[in-house]
């Protein structure tokens, strides 16, 4: 009987940490002894440089500009403690879209049976989440991953982009798409921040999966091209990615979410904006009363 190989796809709008967060988890597990291989889905293409001491590889779709026949070794590389990286890249600039070089992964590295040769235990999608577009959708709408997990901070486009990601679950739910994990809420330092993702995921019928807060060290691993994994393994941050990793890979059971309207979404932010107004102001609100 086939090994049963975990494929997860990780989303959020660009900026907000989502290729940190996913090169982190990447690290996470293989440390903890598991085969992985972490697909970039962003046209930038830098998923993956920090598995690979900052260096970046050539893309699925540059190579396949260049030759019609590719060899899995040509697009899949080694990194950090073992780690597969594929990038899939992006069109030449101001052609084609953006999300047909994850429609052009997914295929390429099916026909070359690359999951099953090389024996892994969890595939990871890094995947651009501002625009849930049809290239960028596939993890989603194909049902390829089997569980999706957005990167969010209390910042409103942050959790725009992830109410968007959730109306793309639950369109496709009902065909055989994949389902919600939850939020992995970035960037949370102050009291407040963390009030407003455990409101969001309330109001969406979610779960945050962990917290993650900004940490001077994941500048530093970065800026030597590295992973926290890698550069700091005994800090309080790599044990924050740890334990992140410990619950995404123990996680089986995904949900469809309950994506906000957007007149509602633009109330929910008027209203938090109104409690933190109140806050600075030393005006006692109920919500704002228990931050």
């Amino acid at each position: 009987m086939a090994k049963k190989i975990k494929q997860i796809a990780i989303y959020g709008k660009g900026g907000i940490g989502k290729s940190t967060t996913t090169s982190n988890i990447s690290a996470a597990l293989v440390d903890a002894g598991f085969k992985v291989m972490q697909v970039g889905c962003d046209p930038k293409s830098d998923s993956t440089n920090t598995l690979r001491g900052g260096k970046y590889i050539p893309t699925i779709l540059d190579t396949l500009r260049e030759k019609n026949n590719v060899k899995l070794n040509e697009v899949v590389f080694e990194g950090f403690s073992g780690i597969y990286c594929v990038e899939a890249g992006g069109p030449a600039p101001g052609v084609g879209c953006a999300g047909r070089g994850i429609i052009t992964a997914v295929q390429l590295l099916k026909q070359q049976r690359a999951f099953e040769e090389l024996d892994l235990d969890y595939v990871i999608y890094d995947v651009l989440g501002d625009v849930v577009c049809g290239g960028f959708a596939v993890p989603v709408r194909e049902g390829i991953a089997e569980h999706v997990f957005t990167v969010s901070s209390a910042d409103f486009m942050a959790v725009y982009a992830a109410n968007n990601l959730f109306k793309g679950i639950q369109k496709y739910s009902k065909s055989g798409g994949a389902l919600l994990g939850g939020v992995i809420a970035n960037s949370i330092n102050a009291p407040y921040a963390k009030a407003i993702i455990d409101d969001f995921v309330k109001q969406t019928q979610t779960q945050v999966v962990e917290y993650v807060p900004r940490s001077v060290t994941v500048t530093q691993a970065e800026l030597q091209g590295k992973t926290t994994i890698e550069a700091f393994p005994e800090s309080e941050q790599a044990s924050v990615y740890r334990r992140l990793a410990e619950k995404i890979a123990n996680h089986t059971e995904s949900k469809t979410p309950a994506p906000l309207e957007i007149q509602d979404l633009r109330e929910w932010a008027a209203k938090w904006a109104d409690e933190l107004l109140a806050m600075e102001t030393g005006e006692v609100r109920s919500q704002a009363a228990a931050i």
